[in-house]
């Protein structure tokens, strides 16, 4: 792999450039920073400032892992021609390991910018500050080491609980309490409900590259439980999320209103029977896109029914 690259035509540089950041994941990433400002806004506590912080210092990281992910699966070999999801700028050949190492360095400094700003315009005390400058470089650190280092974790098939915690439990909480101050335990419900459509997200994605996974020894927990079981496994995450939204709506006496996420039960429903249904990894490709979409509405539908309620 050369560092010249300039006989590659400019759109398609941009492209492979585009499809690196793979900007279609960005709103599952915004979706814990909605569910956990529209908690906060249920306790009169909403806050524009931080939560447009949080979104973007979320944004930031979201784009870090993507990156990061590129990086780290292009150099162990994982992206091959044989495998089922898209090819990106390296595995191409029009974006070095150099410039990414670069892209990945820049990325790092504008989350860490984006991170002290939101921590220094919503933390009231010392220890908060310190607790979350902790959790930011926590969170940088997780991203990168997804699949980059010697003994990355998302080839231990750690990743689901890693997107259960940052993506469900800190990115939730986290939002809720930078604008409320206060540490509920209520709010971990809606939270684990996000955090399992996140999981739901990276095994689809990890359902359609379980043959290139397990021959390049990536073993996801979709790798780990076979191409039956993964699919089981998908149903019950889509089906706990929404187990755990509904608990949350019954013990916190939510009106009509706020139960508006049911409306997406069909569609999540849906999704299980096909993921179920369809046994080829090939099947998994528009599953994904689905399920990131899927994942989205079910946490707007949430918010919006808070506000109304």
């Amino acid at each position: 792999m050369t560092d010249n690259i300039s006989t590659a035509p400019a759109p398609s540089l941009l492209r492979a450039w585009l499809e690196s950041l793979r900007l279609r994941t960005l709103p599952l990433a915004c979706a814990s920073v909605i569910t956990g400002s529209a908690l906060a806004w249920q306790q009169g506590s909403f806050d524009l400032s931080v939560a447009l912080l949080t979104l973007l210092t979320t944004a930031l990281l979201q784009i870090l892992s993507n990156l990061a992910n590129d990086y780290g699966d292009a150099v162990k070999g994982s992206d091959t021609p044989e495998r089922l999801g898209p090819l990106r700028g390296m595995q191409k050949g029009l974006i070095t390991q150099k410039q990414m190492r670069l892209a990945l360095i820049l990325t790092v400094a504008l989350t860490l910018i984006a991170g002290v700003a939101l921590v220094v315009r919503a933390c009231q005390d010392v220890s908060d500050m310190l607790g979350f400058l902790a959790l930011g470089a926590l969170a940088v650190v997780a991203a990168i080491a997804y699949t980059v280092g010697k003994r990355p974790y998302g080839y231990l098939g750690l990743g689901d609980v890693s997107v259960l915690v940052f993506f469900g439990w800190l990115g939730v909480v986290g939002t809720f309490y930078l604008q409320t101050h206060s540490l509920q335990w209520l709010p971990f419900l809606p939270a684990t409900g996000c955090g399992l459509l996140a999981v739901a997200v990276l095994n689809a994605n990890n359902m359609r590259d379980i043959d290139s996974d397990r021959q390049n020894g990536k073993f996801t927990v979709a790798v780990r439980l076979g191409p039956c079981n993964s699919r089981y496994y998908h149903a019950m995450l889509l089906s706990g999320s929404l187990f755990c939204f509904a608990l949350f709506a019954k013990l916190a006496a939510l009106t009509a209103p706020g139960w508006l996420f049911l409306l997406s039960t069909p569609l999540l429903f849906g999704q299980a029977r096909f993921a179920i249904a369809h046994a080829s990894a090939a099947a998994m490709r528009p599953l994904l896109e689905k399920t990131v979409k899927a994942a989205l509405l079910v946490n707007l539908l949430f918010a919006v029914g808070l506000a109304m309620g």
